[in-house]
This record gives C-alpha cells, structure tokens and sequence, in this order.
C-alpha cells in the first residue's frame, strides 16, 4: 500500500511517499480503506519530537490519527461491523506507528463509529480528533442550556466543533478570534470577540457578570487572562496548558470514544454540526498539508485525499 513515513524525528521535509506492506488486522480490529485523513497539530508535532517524553513512537512512522474510509476486512470479535460500511474515528494506538496517512489503515472497534451520513468524506475526517476534543472538553465543565461559556481560538479546528456543540446544547458563545474570523464565528453563532490586549474588557462587556465555563484552545495567557472572568475555576478546561489545573481547573488530552463520535454524528446529521475543511489536498502532498498547519492560519479543517 502506498504510504506517508517518516524514518526518524523530523520536518515536513523528511516525509517520504513509500510502498508499505498491508496492516495485520488483530482481534477487535477491522481494515479501513482510507478516503480521508485529517491533519492535526499533533501530527507533526509528534514528528518532530515534542511529545517524546509522553508517548512512543516507532519507525517507520506513518502519521495522522484522524480516517475516514470503508472497512474492507473484519478481525476476529470485531462483529461492532461488516465490510462495507462506512467509518470515521479517532485511531490513536498504544504507541504511535501505523496512522491514517495511508491507503489502509487497522483500527479497533473501540476507535470508530458509522460515518455521518450528511458529511462527505473530507468533512467526516476532518472530525474525530478535534471534535472529540471540543466534546470532552464541554462534558468536562459540564456545559449545559443557559451558560455563558468563553472559547479561546473558537475559529480553530476544535474551536469551532466547541463553539458549534456548545449552542446545540443551548449555551450562549463568546468566542475570541482575529477579526477576519468574526463573521465565521457568527455564522456558527457566537459572539466574536478580538484576542490580545484588553481581551478581559471586551469579554465583560458582553457578559458584565462573567462566564460560567472557559474552554481553552489555544495556551499561552488564555487561561490566567480567563480566571477574573469566570464563576468557578474547576469550570475552565485547557487542552494546552497546566495552568488550568493549579486553580481547580482540568487539563483534557482527547482519548479515542465510540459513544462520543456517535454524537458527534448525531448532530452533524441533524444539522446542528458541520466540519469547515479549509485545505484540501492530496496524500502526496502531505509535506505541504503540514506546512499550512504549521503556519497557524488556518481556519477550519486541513485534509488529506487518498
């Protein structure tokens, strides 16, 4: 099968378009064949070494934990289901090694749910990660109808799954993003709001007596900025910073999750959801998929075609 690898830690520079022998398909596990990929952060941060102390990887490296595709072969007890059908999921393993940049890609049961059927391939790929992120994170500080809840990079990847999830369940948004991202983050229905200096201000400004959760998806000052604005701190959730957890806050890493990539499929087809894919492009051009990640502008989803 045709494969994205990397040999040792490294750049976008170092990927390589390879021949790769099929994937074994273990107990629990079925074969994907892969119609989408989607590119996260995560990606080629792990490439590059970063997430070294946490994690092991093994080369080859194949990247990318976030497909879209049809199972073409069943393991053993992996009757959840058949050839044919239609998948996406969130396929992070014990270790990293055998990704989604690839023809064909095992999985286990306990990573996958049936596709949303109103998504096409590129939007049902550009989900899992990020918006498993988004709905962890909500489940975390338990938002619910009638919150006020404060998201930082709420035109990012999993900003706008969390902006989107959070008015499906009937919470008010105030979302903080460049200004050439307000008109998407109103199109999603949040209240926009510009980050940088005097964020906390302008915050106040729509909700004079604060937020009742903040979701965090960017680092940096976000959270310290985020704590004279919020009720509660055990109510503020980051995906980038520890500092959260200091004031009785959560620090969230996504874990793979059936029940929650069900939902996420449940909203898309209801329309209360959708996948911005900003960036698509095919898995040869990986390399330049990364690039566009790297640059930070991206709003939306970047995806990979197989």
């Amino acid at each position: 099968m045709k494969a994205i690898t990397l040999d040792k830690y490294g750049s976008a520079d170092d990927l390589q378009v390879v021949e790769m022998p099929e994937p074994k398909v273990g107990p629990a596990e079925v074969l994907v064949r892969v119609k989408a990929a989607g590119v996260n952060p995560v990606d080629w941060k792990l490439a590059a070494g970063y997430l070294d102390p946490v994690m092991e990887v093994r080369f080859p490296l194949i990247s990318g934990w976030d497909v879209a595709g049809v199972v073409e072969a069943v393991g053993m007890d992996a009757g959840e289901f058949a050839v044919g059908d239609e998948v996406y999921g969130y396929i992070r393993k014990d270790w990293a090694q055998n990704g989604a940049y690839a023809e064909l890609v095992a999985a286990n049961v306990r990573m996958l749910a049936a596709k949303p059927a109103s998504l096409s391939w590129e939007q049902a790929a550009g989900v899992p990660l990020a918006g498993l992120t988004a709905y962890q994170s909500i489940r975390r500080v338990g938002v619910g109808p009638g919150d006020t809840v404060l998201v930082h990079a709420a035109a990012g990847g999993v900003g706008a799954f969390g902006v989107q999830i959070a008015v499906a369940l009937g919470a008010r948004v105030i979302g903080t993003a460049s200004e050439r991202n307000h008109d998407f983050l109103r199109s999603l229905g949040a209240e926009p709001v510009t980050y940088g200096e005097g964020l906390a201000d302008r915050v106040r400004g729509l909700a004079p007596d604060g937020v009742d959760a903040v979701l965090d998806f960017v680092g940096g000052d976000a959270v310290e900025t985020s704590l004279p604005l919020v009720r509660r701190p055990d109510r503020v959730v980051s995906i980038a910073s520890g500092e959260a957890e200091k004031h009785g806050g959560h620090l969230l890493w996504v874990r793979p999750d059936p029940a929650g990539l069900a939902k996420l499929a449940e909203l898309a087809d209801a329309g209360k959801l959708t996948a911005h894919v900003e960036h698509t492009l095919p898995l040869e051009q990986a390399a330049e998929a990364w690039r566009l990640n790297e640059s930070g502008r991206t709003r939306g989803k970047i995806v990979l075609t197989v």
